[in-house]
């Protein structure tokens, strides 16, 4: 009985944190330094790998099939595997790449949809945060379903590098490369 008590308040604090965030995210639409920058403007900085753990086969993800992944709307790849999200710190570079870029929301946007969606049970795991390249390497080494980013510099042989739209990071026409941006992700 305790038990699902604890599960109900929990899903309960969820479901006003989510109301919280939606009503403050409604709040800021009306900012366009919050809105996602526009896909027409030309990508510019270093581009941005898209990785994979070795073992898994695929080899090329179209742009909206990666937008489908970063937004927990596919939770499996086609030889079952469940997919692991990893996501670089808050305010990261590469992390507002794939949320601007990839998701087209702002980060208060994402963190809503991810609550919003764990909430319904539509997100059954948030996206894992690690602060380093080494720290998403060895992770996406480790688990044999993981997906990530990191600036082409920072791959190496542990990580398998994914084709988006049949393009690699340094073919001309790929449109994923890392803006700096402001220091503040709501800038």
């Amino acid at each position: 009985m305790a038990g699902a008590c604890n599960r109900l308040l929990t899903v309960l604090a969820l479901g006003v944190l989510a109301a919280i965030w939606a009503g403050a995210s409604a709040i800021g639409s009306s900012n366009p330094a919050l809105e996602p920058p526009h896909p027409e403007h030309p990508a510019s900085g270093e581009p941005l790998a898209i990785v994979i753990n070795r073992s898994n086969p695929i080899r090329n993800l179209s742009l909206q099939d990666l937008r489908s992944i970063f937004l927990s709307e596919r939770s499996y790849w086609p030889n079952g595997r469940r997919i692991t999200l990893v996501l670089r710190d808050l305010g990261d570079p590469e992390r507002r790449t794939i949320i601007h870029e990839v998701c087209n929301m702002s980060e208060d946007q994402f963190r809503v949809h991810v609550l919003r969606g764990m909430f319904t049970g539509e997100i059954l795991v948030s996206p894992k945060t690690l602060n380093t390249p080494a720290g998403v390497r060895r992770f996406i080494f480790n688990v044999p379903g993981a997906i990530g980013a990191l600036r082409i510099s920072e791959t190496d042989d542990s990580v398998g590098v994914v084709r988006i739209d049949n393009l690699l990071p340094f073919d001309k026409g790929y449109e994923l490369h890392v803006n700096p941006g402001p220091e503040n992700p709501d800038e």
